[in-house]
């Protein structure tokens, strides 16, 4: 089934059950870039095929997916939808300068993350001079327990459904270094948490390795991350603490555009392991 935020107390009785539906089809589609065919998204989402193509052919007519030979994609009217949501984030227009900074800092691709269902969503990408780059483009979702990004937001903002998240669904391995060990994941978590940055250590690309930080708000609410993404060659585990200074510097940086002021009281921490170093 498709990834869900939990529904707003009292509203779920108002859901118009297939314009739901076809959420939660723009929301697969948005995972599968070879497209899929009808058949394909009934059966994933546990539709009668009727159902789907009575959607599909709504949406392919509002332009939010285009028909492939066969199979269906996301369509061009979701990137001005997009890039009109990005428009409205204060923190995308906020963090623009300070990512600019920390990659001519870290000499490499900063990247910034906010909370997007159960996942990280990348809205912005400051690219590094280095012709080999690795970073995931804006509009890309990246799972929370594999990504520096997620593992941050896993940390700071999702910690408190941790047991939720990972309760029916092992986390998946996308190289021989990702985490799939539930119990190792929350080692990782909470050591994430003391130390107040995340480390994806060749967990989501083979050769590739990232660092990110908690971004938070005037409320102390872990709003995003920030972070690197470089070759493995050009930042070796040697480097963790020169990087880690430089991308938490960045973090607080932003932090404070957004106005949060520590000496006003700790950021509002999940409560389940309790306030974290920062």
């Amino acid at each position: 089934m498709p990834r869900s935020s939990k529904p707003a107390d009292g509203l779920e009785r108002y859901v118009v059950p297939n314009l739901r539906n076809a959420c939660h089809i723009l929301k697969l589609l948005a995972d599968r870039a070879e497209g899929l065919k009808i058949a394909d998204i009934a059966r994933e989402l546990g539709l009668p095929v009727t159902t789907t193509l009575r959607i599909m052919a709504t949406l392919q007519l509002e332009g939010f997916v285009r028909k492939s030979d066969t199979r269906f994609e996301l369509g061009p009217v979701l990137v001005h939808l997009g890039n009109a949501s990005l428009a409205g984030i204060e923190i995308h227009e906020a963090a623009l300068p300070v990512l600019q900074a920390l990659s001519v800092r870290a000499d490499e691709t900063a990247h910034l993350a906010v909370p997007c269902d159960d996942r990280a969503l990348i809205v912005a990408v400051q690219d590094s001079p280095h012709p080999l780059r690795a970073a995931s483009r804006p509009g890309f979702l990246a799972e929370l327990h594999c990504s520096s990004t997620g593992k941050a937001l896993l940390a700071f903002h999702f910690f408190d459904r941790f047991d939720e998240l990972f309760a029916r669904t092992r986390p998946a391995r996308r190289t021989p270094h990702t985490l799939t060990s539930v119990a190792d994941l929350r080692r990782e978590i909470e050591l994430t948490r003391k130390r107040g940055y995340a480390i994806d250590d060749e967990e989501f690309h083979a050769g590739v390795r990232c660092l990110a930080a908690p971004v938070f708000a005037s409320n102390g609410a872990c709003v995003a991350a920030i972070g690197i993404t470089a070759a493995a060659v050009r930042f070796p585990r040697s480097r963790l603490n020169e990087v880690a200074a430089t991308v938490t510097d960045a973090a607080a940086q932003l932090s404070a555009r957004l106005g949060f002021r520590p000496t006003d009281g700790k950021a509002h921490f999940p409560s389940a392991a309790g306030p974290a170093q920062q």
